[in-house]
C-alpha cells in the first residue's frame, strides 16, 4: 500500500522546500499520494468522511508542513481537530483507524538547526516543539515514526539579511528531496 502525504502550505507555489518535496513525491505516484489541503479546501470546510476514507486507503500517513510560529499552519490544526474524531481515530467505540498505522512528519524550519537547541536562541529543540504531534498519534495508538526536517538559515527573526546569498541552492534542495524520500521509504 501507498503512503499518504498531507501537504499543508498556504502558498506552495512560493515555497522552495515544500514545493521541491512535492515535485519529488509526484515522480512516484505508485508509492505516494500527495494531498494538498489548501488546494482541496480553499474555503477551509473539510470533508471529514472523505479525509478519513483517504487515510484508511493508505498504509502510512505523513504530515508535511512548514513550521509556523513553532507549530503547524492553522489549516493542518483544523484538519487534525476535524478528522481525528472520537469513534474513528480513538475511543472505545471503534476508534481504531490509526491503530498501528505508521505516521511521520516532514517539516521545513526556516530557522537554523543550532537555534533549535536547549542552549540555542529559542531554548527548545524541534523534537520538543513537535511533541504535541507525537503525543496525538500515540494517543490514537498509531506507530509514530518521528520526523524529517530541513533547517533554514534565518539570521534574524522574520527573515534574512538583505545581503545574504540565496538559500538554499538548488543542489541542497535536490539532496533534501532525495533524503526525504529515503526517510519515507524507511518508515
Amino acid at each position: 500500500m501507498k503512503t499518504l502525504v498531507i501537504v499543508t502550505h498556504p502558498n506552495i507555489e512560493a515555497s522552495l522546500i515544500n514545493k521541491r518535496w512535492v515535485e519529488e513525491l509526484r515522480q512516484y505516484p505508485d508509492k505516494y499520494t500527495v494531498h494538498e489541503l489548501h488546494k482541496a479546501y480553499p474555503n477551509r470546510i473539510i470533508d471529514v468522511e472523505k479525509e478519513q476514507q483517504l487515510i484508511e486507503s493508505h498504509q502510512n500517513l505523513v504530515l508535511q508542513f512548514p513550521v509556523y510560529w513553532f507549530s503547524c499552519p492553522p489549516l493542518l490544526k483544523q484538519w487534525l481537530d476535524d478528522v481525528l474524531t472520537y469513534g474513528w481515530a480513538y475511543g472505545s467505540k471503534g476508534g481504531d483507524k490509526l491503530k498501528k498505522r505508521k505516521v511521520a512528519l516532514a517539516v521545513s524550519a526556516g530557522i537554523k538547526e543550532e537555534d533549535y537547541r536547549e542552549d540555542g536562541r529559542y531554548r527548545h529543540t524541534l523534537e520538543q516543539l513537535l511533541a504535541p504531534f507525537e503525543t496525538t498519534f500515540l494517543y490514537c495508538d498509531a506507530d509514530y515514526r518521528s520526523f524529517y526536517a530541513f533547517y533554514g538559515q534565518e539570521k534574524e527573526p522574520g527573515g534574512n539579511a538583505p545581503d545574504m546569498e540565496p538559500w538554499p541552492p538548488q543542489s541542497t534542495l535536490d539532496i533534501s528531496a532525495r533524503q526525504y524520500l529515503k526517510f519515507l521509504d524507511n518508515l
